[in-house]
């Protein structure tokens, strides 16, 4: 992937094993209910994915768009379904969505153009 992908990549996984060799139980568990929850159930994992994507963008998560960004591209999510799930997203989140949108856009195209490394 591109840059951009590769950092974050390398940061979340490094910060979450930190975390993960000092953190509680509790914090551990909560881990484990995030990882558990986007698997396969009466929702497939491309819906849960498309769903969290929508959330942390009406919440403006920055990390958590690109984590989803890169979960979506994984499960197959299409432009066209993309581009759905974004206007989605700025309807339910409004007008203060849009620069994480621009954000976005620039991840899921580092996401689906860029060379693998």
């Amino acid at each position: 992937m591109g840059k951009l992908v590769d950092d974050f990549e390398a940061y979340r996984t490094r910060m979450n094993d930190r975390i993960m060799e000092s953190s509680n139980t509790n914090i551990k568990r909560f881990f484990a209910l995030d990882t558990t929850s986007y698997a396969d159930g009466a929702l497939d994992v491309k819906t849960k994915e498309m769903l969290g994507l929508v959330a942390s963008m009406v919440l403006r998560c920055d990390d958590c768009i690109k984590y989803h960004l890169g979960k979506c591209h994984d499960a197959g999510v299409n432009h066209d379904e993309m581009n759905e799930i974004f206007m989605i997203a700025n309807l339910v989140g409004g007008s203060i969505v849009i620069p994480h949108y621009r954000r976005a856009v620039e991840y899921w195209d580092e996401l689906n153009f860029s060379p693998k490394s």
